[in-house]
């Protein structure tokens, strides 16, 4: 909206100007160059009040930062803070979350491919709510933490700022702690010894080699409508047209689903799923890279990649494949999100508690594939 509204600022000025020169040989205006005079249809260009300070960074408190206007816990954005969400999103022992955007003025970011990171200048900030509605015993919201990520030259840099019990402010802190929630997801009790990460643990997950990226701002994640305050718009066009984005998106975007969609083909719930939770360490220069999957949603059309068939790189009792056809309980990758413990659960980070759901849409997919798997430890994948 920001850089939208100075567009017509910008536009009525050059108007008014324009309108208000009279030709230069008329003899009735001797002086071809008048001052221009600031009347009553100036109209000034909007500033967004976001406070940017590279050397500052990380403030000690969440409100120096002027992202939220009125009540902050609202989370209701200034002018320039452009609310997003992915099509699938990541798991957090059932939080959920505000995703906002903000880029310093006169700059955009630029589309790399369906499948990179959308290439962002330095001065973005990244924002991220975590939350929870139906906290017991009295059904309130409880805001968690709010992170950040700001681009600098040479990286991207995080800062997590702690809510007060009282919802009024959040104070900086990357040591990393738990708290306990106990909340109704669905009509159904459930408890969090929700972890708020440190600063090695916010590296471990955005990891590529010795430099650290964001998740997930990928063409192929934001390729959907969302419902703005000013209307319901494609969050890649919406993002062109606030000026973030420059407008060099190819015709098609090869695009995740929503794992959550029951009416989309299991296959690509799971993938879209695997994408947006386990991704961002089973690839190159990552945090689990020296494990044979590989969950990229570009890449996990391969059945290989997804584990079928694959025998498993450590020994877990009863565990024959990564994934066995048709024997969910067989299934490293079944058992491993289907698990608490610690030592063997994945995500490793980011969840201490199960995921029901998808637990039980990733049995349903492996049970129903019919790959017969070769001595070898292959298969063709086909289902």
């Amino acid at each position: 909206m920001i850089k939208r509204l100075r567009k017509i600022a910008i536009l009525a000025a050059l108007s008014a100007i324009f309108f208000s020169c009279s030709d230069d040989n008329d003899p009735a205006n001797p002086d071809p160059d008048p001052p221009i005079a600031m009347d009553d249809d100036y109209i000034p260009i909007p500033e967004s009040p976001v406070v940017l300070d590279m050397d500052a960074f990380p403030f000690n408190t969440l409100s120096e930062y002027s992202f939220f206007e009125g009540n902050m816990k609202e989370q209701n954005p200034v002018l320039g803070v452009i609310p997003y969400e992915p099509i699938s999103t990541l798991f957090t022992d059932y939080a959920k979350k505000k995703r906002f955007i903000w880029m310093p003025s006169d700059v955009q970011a630029t589309y790399a491919a369906d499948t990179e990171v959308i290439d962002m200048p330095v001065g973005t900030f990244l924002i991220k709510t975590f939350y929870y509605t139906n906290v017991q015993p009295n059904n309130d919201t409880r805001i968690i933490e709010t992170r950040l990520m700001l681009k600098k030259a040479d990286d991207w840099y995080f800062a997590d700022y702690i809510w007060n019990d009282e919802q009024t402010e959040a104070t900086f802190s990357l040591s990393g702690s738990f708290t306990n929630v106990e909340f109704l997801e669905n009509g159904e009790m459930k408890s969090a010894n929700y972890r708020i990460p440190s600063e090695v643990e916010c590296f471990t997950c955005h990891k590529s080699g010795t430099s650290s990226v964001p998740i997930g701002l990928k063409p192929q994640n934001l390729n959907s409508m969302y419902d703005f305050a000013d209307g319901t718009e494609n969050q890649l066009q919406n993002l062109i047209d606030e000026g973030y984005l420059e407008d060099n998106l190819p015709t098609t975007i090869n695009t995740v689903v929503k794992w959550s969609d029951d009416t989309q083909p299991i296959e690509m719930r799971v993938r879209s799923y695997i994408d947006i939770n386990c991704a961002h360490c089973h690839q190159e220069l990552s945090h689990c890279d020296y494990r044979p999957m590989r969950f990229a949603f570009d890449e996990s059309a391969d059945p290989t990649n997804l584990g079928i068939c694959v025998d498993p790189d450590e020994s877990i009792p009863e565990m024959t494949k990564i994934v066995a056809p048709a024997q969910s309980e067989s299934s490293v990758l079944y058992f491993r999100i289907n698990t608490e413990a610690e030592e063997f659960r994945m995500p490793l980070l980011g969840r201490t508690i199960i995921h029901e759901e998808a637990v039980q849409m990733i049995g349903q997919w492996i049970d129903g594939l019919t790959t017969e798997c070769d001595s070898e430890g292959g298969g063709d994948g086909e289902d």
